[in-house]
């Protein structure tokens, strides 16, 4: 079988690839390796697909469905194995092989690619988005290797400062959510293995349980910084409505008590978030998803 990299990933990789990287070129090649090793049948490339991955649809030897994931290691993938092996399971996908001889490499059981907690109506998304992160906010493991929030977000301000100067125009919204950043990781309440990049389109429908995560970019921290991401989800619908200011800030608040986060936290780190990604679509050129992040941001 021909593994074509969809062309979102292409995209995706492309603009964060550092000089040199030819992950992508290897990529058919290491796809062809990883399924012979394991005796898979290949079903069909998940198309289409993630931003930061290949995700093979596949059945093992003994005829279960399962799925192939790989990812260039400034994706974080051992992190991810990690993750999900301390998990075991619990509110996530289940990792079908513990380790792996190749980086980057992971089996993992098949949920429903083309099901996620997204197609709900938006109030029952967020209930059942909501529910799934809680089961996931557990204890790291003893002498864990996870980056922490504090470390993830210091890298990210350094980004941002530069972008600022590089672009008056960001300057005030970078200025306000670096300086919510600084009070937000001078006390922070709990230290939790938290998913990283946890929205609507990262659960799916499972056979075990109704709904399952996928891709975390793990982090250890608290939890408000988890369910910021999830805030601004269908960030584009909130744009579109007259009262989209408003329904974030209702929006907040209903998370924010349905989770026991603190409402200020769960707000502050929201601005952080949708600043950092707004300034970083801008970056790379996406400018019609920096407009709406960027937007978004100015409402809280």
């Amino acid at each position: 079988m021909v593994f074509e990299p969809p062309k979102r990933l292409v995209r995706a990789l492309g603009e964060t690839a550092p000089e040199g990287d030819d992950w992508l070129e290897r990529l058919p090649e290491t796809a062809r390796e990883a399924v012979a090793q394991r005796e898979l049948t290949v079903e069909r490339v998940q198309v289409p697909g993630g931003r930061s991955s290949l995700v093979v649809l596949v059945r093992t030897a003994d005829g279960t469905p399962a799925v192939l994931k790989l990812a260039p290691r400034r994706a974080r993938p051992e992190a991810e194995r990690a993750a999900l092996a301390h998990w075991a399971g619990r509110g996530a996908v289940q990792l079908l092989e513990p380790s792996s001889a190749a980086e980057g490499v992971l089996l993992l059981e098949r949920l429903h690619p083309d099901v996620s907690v997204r197609s709900l109506p938006e109030a029952k998304a967020l209930l059942e988005a909501a529910g799934t992160l809680r089961r996931l906010w557990v204890d790291p493991p003893q002498e864990h290797g996870f980056e922490t929030v504090t470390e993830r977000t210091e890298r990210q301000a350094r980004a941002m400062r530069a972008s600022a100067v590089a672009d008056p125009e960001v300057a005030p919204l970078v200025e306000a959510a670096l300086t919510a950043r600084e009070e937000l990781v001078a006390a922070p309440p709990e230290h939790r293995l938290l998913h990283g990049t946890f929205r609507q389109s990262k659960v799916l429908g499972g056979e075990r349980t109704p709904w399952l995560a996928v891709g975390p970019d793990p982090v250890v921290g608290e939890h408000a910084f988890d369910l910021a991401r999830l805030v601004r989800d269908r960030v584009e619908d909130l744009i579109a409505q007259t009262s989209g200011a408003s329904t974030t800030r209702r929006r907040v608040k209903r998370l924010a008590e349905s989770l026991e986060v603190d409402r200020e936290r769960l707000r502050g780190w929201t601005l952080f978030r949708a600043v950092e990604s707004g300034v970083r679509a801008r970056r790379v050129g996406r400018e019609q998803d920096a407009e709406l992040l960027l937007e978004f941001a100015a409402w809280l």
